[in-house]
């Protein structure tokens, strides 16, 4: 079973994208801020990580940074999924290594379509 490290300070957004990724058999791990998802991240390297990028404490642009400098961390699929769109945010998280990039909100045809297009499903 694959894991998914969902990555947002709102439990709303959480709770709807575990929804989504377990009925493609994920097991699904929470983090609030990028801090704790990258203590999660030290002890157990997910498949995949999607990923908000406003959050307090450590943003995702941080965690991302970080996550990639990590031994191992180039490996997990990394999905942000934020409300910043304009071209220089999109650049900047793919110069990152961010895999993917979708809009909130999202459904679940959007997140099947990008966690497919990076070959997570």
């Amino acid at each position: 079973m694959k894991t998914c490290l969902v990555v947002d300070d709102s439990s709303v957004i959480r709770k709807v994208a575990r929804r989504i990724l377990e009925g493609f058999d994920f097991r699904i791990i929470e983090a609030e801020d990028g801090e704790k998802a990258l203590d999660i991240c030290k002890r157990e390297l997910p498949d995949a990580v999607l990923l908000d990028w406003n959050m307090p404490v450590m943003d995702g642009y941080e965690f991302l940074r970080n996550l990639r400098l990590m031994p191992g961390g180039d490996q997990p699929k990394v999905v942000f999924c934020t409300t910043e769109n304009d071209v220089a945010h999109i650049a900047r998280a793919l110069h990152a290594g961010a895999n993917e990039y979708i809009m909130k909100p999202f459904d679940k045809d959007i997140v099947t379509a990008k966690f497919h297009e990076i070959g997570l499903i």
